[in-house]
């Protein structure tokens, strides 16, 4: 896969070294889109959302992700690939969960008692995700096992602040909360795992939106503006972490062969 020139200018490096170009901004989607719909589902469960608008959104937002990876193949045909690998891929592991994803998505819009069941099938996809970008050994701010647990934090605080387009519930404006606490904690054992993590936006936000969040239960409308921060500052991180800070890591060779004296 080759980066076409209109996204080049998206993937310029921020350190030195020889920066991947395999994955763009159209990789970076799938997991801000993806990422975010899947955390949707997961509140839209969690706190009994009776707009099938929630679900519906979510599926979009998965859909678009997985549209645009589809886009950055070179031969679309090849697309089909992905679902020969189950056991060494987490990509096929992916397109796997999602195909389960999208019926029981679809369900529940019609039959709700499937809202639980499509959620656990939306987590599964987040997690898959991550995994994709921990399996990714030679890149550095990749492959740390912290990265799994900082994507699924970030996916959750993504879902958690879309789930409050739809409603303004005491329960999702405490989960919203809890959600960004988690993403903070998780970068913060990211960035003491990996050295690259520097380099990317720290997570400022985190303060403001637990702040904000709380004001809504004074005035409702507060929550909808937490919301925009936590998806906002979600999308930022995972983009900058897929197409700016992920330098490959070239090969070293610990021993040398010398040739002997003659």
């Amino acid at each position: 896969m080759r980066t076409n020139p209109p996204f080049a200018a998206l993937t310029t490096p921020l350190s030195g070294g020889r920066q991947q170009r395999h994955w763009d901004a159209r990789a970076a989607l799938n997991f801000m889109l993806g990422g975010a719909g899947s955390g949707l589902i997961v509140f839209a469960a969690i706190g009994e959302l009776d707009a099938p608008w929630a679900v519906a959104l979510a599926l979009m937002l998965i859909a678009g992700g997985l549209g645009a990876v589809w886009l950055e193949i070179g031969r679309k045909l090849r697309a089909l690939h992905v679902l020969f690998n189950p056991f060494t891929s987490w990509m096929t592991r992916e397109a796997f969960v999602a195909v389960l994803l999208f019926p029981l998505g679809l369900g529940s819009i019609f039959v709700p008692q499937a809202l639980p069941a499509a959620a656990v099938a939306a987590l599964a996809f987040l997690y898959c995700q991550a995994r994709i970008l921990c399996a990714a050994k030679g890149i550095p701010a990749w492959r740390a096992p912290e990265v799994v647990p900082l994507v699924v934090a970030t996916g959750l605080a993504e879902g958690a602040g879309l789930a409050l387009f739809f409603s303004q519930e005491t329960l999702l404006i405490v989960l919203l909360c809890l959600a960004v606490l988690l993403r903070a904690f998780a970068w913060v054992r990211y960035r003491a795992a990996v050295t690259v993590s520097n380099l990317l936006p720290a997570l400022y936000g985190t303060l403001p939106i637990v702040v904000i969040a709380l004001a809504s239960f004074y005035a409702r409308e507060a929550a909808m503006l937490a919301g925009i921060a936590a998806v906002a500052s979600g999308w930022w991180l995972k983009f900058s972490l897929v197409t700016r800070v992920a330098p490959a890591q070239g090969f070293t060779l610990p021993r040398v062969p010398v040739r002997g004296a003659r």
